[in-house]
């Protein structure tokens, strides 16, 4: 069977058995900062799990696209090098939520891997693992399965603690847990390996194709289980390894689908050896990199762009080693669209930007490649010993954008290790960007533990009472307040808005008799909306009631800014493209913050454009029309759905316009458009290789920023002594006449270097046939250290020329050597002995290097030793 086939399978039989097939979620956990991205079929399901979500279904069944490169769950040295690692792969999967429990689970996964109707697999080829003190499972295997004891591995706690096992799941140190159970494929005697549990187990022979996961009990925070009222299953099987299974291979690149990726990459690189290693990094690599740009990721130095920009990098590289300088990665594209497109239409309709955006990253890494690989070659022949230094693996990430594991990569190639107490050591001062992953912790135990979710009734009303159903003081959940403490309250109802979408929190006051709390935020957990703040004055007790008073200037600040992103995002779109989708924002009282997919900065004249068109919308003052319906009706209206923005089934649509913006979108906004009174750009920029930010302010805001533009330009007029309309007419005077200096300043220090080069002439020495002069210049500048150097070589012939400059506390260098020099000595290697001498740094080509250092003092030594220091060189 084809792996099309085989996913098609399951999610039919699936079906068959009640169960709601539910599309592969993105890879960018919604609304969840314990990820960095999506790693296991479960992840959409997560809130359902933890009881803060309700779905309209108890079964479901999905496929779901994972990606393991970053955080926690990281594959990526591991690929290409292993048969079964992968940084993108599919993870089938069927769920209980509450439903059915363990019987059913394994029943199912037995039906489904060996009847007749399905995959046919023999019974024989299977085993099985439980949780050691696990009997349910046990019996339900032995008795009703029919699996022999022998064939029933029971495993026990073997990572250290009590249910800390192999078979026991957990979903972090607190919260939803309980034992699972494995089921193994055995390839056979010809394979090395042995059973799960025993010394050989990993070998290749036993291959865990499936894993139920019992979710039985809750783990408190000190360490106790509690049963679960609703117990739960969560299964998963790498649709890889079955593929490879059913189509008798031992390794995942074996298989139909990789086989397709491995042929066009081995055509797209020019390599004839399709099982070559670098092809299986190449054929992988492509997977999560289109993947995560259909979902928005795009390469960056930080975060999810960053962990994107080390697959692509890594992807190039081996292309690189394989012999191939052009860019070829990005026409990868068109073939994994014709194998994957089918089951994931997006794929195929945005082929060409996914292409667009790798190929801007292999352009860019071209440039700094050589550079790179030459300064790891330098290291790695005068290395000493198998380790590479830290400060070498941090310069080459940090000034040529290598990461660390493309690093290790070339490494682990030649017999080496990398220096990681150095690298740290060098890098702690950007350390933060590089580790972003590592803030992808949560603790469950802080989780609110309550039912239902607060209902919120601030879309037409600013005050209303609830009832206080939870506090919360230090982060821990307390029953009584007092004046003086911050704190959290959770009210049953509220008129505020809790952060979601880009729109911050409310913030007002909560108010009984002789109790003000000031609301500082207001943010969501769950279903449930936290207010935060310090109770002023009085006492709140759980189960009191409060009114809610949400800071009314401020809320409709808010909401002119938010509705229009709105109406920017449909701008956008129109005046640059339907390409344009939304990749983050910001909204609140002051100003609105918009980042969005462009290739380029937008132009003068587009922004312009843009502006006019969502003021254009303003002054139509059109009503703002909100409909709630399930997610099915929202896209038969068009709707767009908002970046990182998690929707349940039923979606508030917000039209503007008419038709003119449609989004889905909980926010609060403005009744009629021409409540925004004035739209105004403050500034556009880029934010990371494919990602703009267009910067707005509204109403007021954007009044006084025509305002304050006024100012200047009176201003700058009476500085000019001209018309406020004259002001352009006489900048552009002064700038040409500037202009016409600069360029006559230039020619007297060309002439004036002229000159000098003819005097420095004969201080230079002779040494084994090549000319040295090494010399200190008064007066010029680092363009003036290379035209004079320049001049020097034409007059001497065959020659080393090493000038330097001070300026205050610090001295410039340029090092030049005459093409027939080259042979026997470089001007890098004379510009890092220069300034290495003076507190410095520089490096170059073998003709020409610059540098500098900060030892004023050391100057005159230098230049005078250089003689001897380049004799020395060309005689060693």
């Amino acid at each position: 069977m084809k792996s099309a086939e085989i996913r098609d399978a399951f999610l039919k039989f699936f079906e068959s058995k009640g169960h709601t097939i539910v599309p592969s979620g993105s890879l960018i956990p919604g609304n969840d900062p314990t990820l960095l991205f999506t790693n296991a079929g479960m992840v959409p399901f997560k809130d359902v799990f933890l009881g803060d979500e309700k779905r309209p279904y108890s079964r479901a069944v999905s496929s779901q696209r994972c990606v393991r490169a970053g955080g926690k769950h990281n594959d990526l040295e591991n690929v290409g090098y292993t048969a079964r690692h992968h940084t993108f792969f599919e993870m089938l999967g069927n769920f209980s939520f509450g439903d059915y429990f363990k019987r059913d689970a394994i029943l199912f996964a037995w039906e489904f891997l060996t009847a007749s109707h399905s995959l046919n697999i023999p019974t024989e080829k299977l085993w099985v693992t439980i949780y050691a003190e696990d009997d349910e499972a046990f019996d339900i295997w032995h008795k009703e399965v029919g699996l022999a004891p022998d064939r029933i591995i029971r495993i026990g706690d073997n990572k250290g603690g009590k249910y800390n096992s192999d078979n026991f799941w957990a979903m972090g140190d607190t919260g939803p847990c309980g034992p699972s159970s494995e089921i193994f494929y055995d390839h056979g005697p010809d394979v090395a390996g042995g059973l799960p549990g025993t010394p050989e187990e990993d070998g290749d022979r036993y291959i865990e194709i499936w894993n139920l996961v019992f979710m039985q009990f809750n783990r408190m925070a000190d360490g106790t289980l509690k049963n679960l009222p609703k117990p739960s299953v969560d299964t998963g099987m790498g649709l890889e390894r079955i593929s490879a299974v059913m189509q008798h291979v031992h390794s995942n690149y074996e298989i139909d689908l990789f086989q397709a990726l491995l042929k066009a990459a081995a055509e797209v690189t020019g390599c004839d050896d399709i099982a070559n290693q670098s092809l299986r990094v190449i054929a992988d690599h492509i997977r999560s990199c289109a993947f995560l740009i259909i979902d928005g990721v795009l390469p960056s130095n930080e975060g999810r762009g960053y962990v994107l920009r080390r697959i692509m990098r890594r992807a190039i590289r081996h292309g690189n080693k394989l012999g191939q300088q052009q860019p070829f990665f990005h026409k990868l594209v068109s073939a994994l669209a014709s194998e994957m497109g089918n089951a994931y239409p997006e794929l195929k309709a945005k082929s060409p930007q996914i292409a667009k955006a790798i190929l801007a990253e292999e352009e860019q890494f071209a440039k700094t490649l050589d550079k790179g690989l030459g300064v790891l070659e330098a290291a790695l022949e005068n290395l000493t010993g198998a380790t590479i230094d830290g400060e070498t693996v941090f310069t080459l990430y940090d000034t040529y954008g290598f990461p660390v594991d493309l690093t290790a990569d070339i490494a682990r190639e030649r017999g080496l290790q990398l220096d990681m107490a150095g690298y740290e050591s060098a890098m702690e001062a950007q350390r933060q960007r590089a580790r972003a992953a590592g803030s992808f912790k949560v603790d469950y135990s802080a989780s609110l533990q309550l039912e239902g979710q607060t209902q919120f009734t601030g879309y037409g009303a600013l005050a209303g009472s609830g009832k206080v159903v939870a506090l919360l003081k230090g982060g821990e959940s307390v029953t009584e307040l007092k004046a003086g403490d911050e704190a959290v309250i959770v009210l049953e109802q509220t008129p505020f808005y809790a952060e979601s979408g880009g729109q911050v929190g409310d913030t007002g006051k909560l108010r009984a008799n002789g109790v003000v709390f000031e609301v500082t935020d207001c943010t969501k957990q769950g279903g449930h909306h936290l207010h935060i703040g310090q109770l002023v004055q009085g006492q709140v007790k759980v189960g009191d009631s409060v009114t809610g008073e949400v800071d009314a200037e401020i809320r409709q600040a808010t909401a002119l800014n938010h509705s229009a992103t709105h109406l920017l995002h449909a701008a956008l779109r129109k005046i640059l493209g339907e390409h344009v989708t939304q990749k983050g924002s910001l909204v609140d009282a002051e100003r609105m913050r918009f980042d969005f997919s462009h290739p380029e900065a937008v132009k003068p004249a587009q922004l312009k454009a843009i502006e006019q068109l969502v003021n254009a919308q303003v002054r139509l003052n059109s009503e703002v029309k909100t409909d709630v319906c399930d997610m099915e009706a929202a896209k038969t209206k068009g709707a767009l759905a908002l970046f990182g923005e998690k929707y349940g089934d039923s979606v508030r649509v917000l039209t503007m316009g008419e038709g003119f913006s449609v989004e889905l979108c909980g926010g609060t906004h403005v009744n009629r458009t021409g409540e925004i009174g004035l739209f105004r750009i403050v500034a556009e920029t880029g934010i990371a290789s494919g990602v703009r930010r267009i910067e707005a302010v509204t109403g007021a805001a954007a009044l006084a920023q025509v305002e304050h533009q006024t100012d200047l330009i009176v201003n700058l007029a009476s500085l000019l002594k001209t018309g406020a309309d004259q002001v352009q007419e006489k900048a552009e005077q002064l700038l040409q006449s500037h202009k016409t200096l600069e360029k006559e300043l230039a020619t007297a220090k060309a002439k004036l270097a002229s000159l000098a080069s003819g005097d420095l002439v004969s201080k230079a020495v002779e040494v084994q046939g090549i000319k040295v002069l090494a010399v200190q210049l008064e007066g010029v500048d680092s363009k003036s250290l290379r035209d004079t150097a320049d001049q020097l070589k034409n007059k001497l012939g065959t020659a080393a020329v090493l000038l330097a400059a001070v300026d205050g506390d610090k001295v410039a260098l340029v090092a030049s050597v005459t093409k027939d020099a080259t042979a026997k000595i470089k001007a890098g290697d004379i510009m890092r002995h220069a300034a290495g001498k003076l507190g410095g740094k520089g490096g170059g080509r073998p003709d020409m290097a610059q540098g500098g250092g900060t030892d004023v003092a050391a100057l005159p030594d230098m230049l005078a030793g250089m003689p001897d220091w380049i004799a020395q060189q060309m005689g060693s």
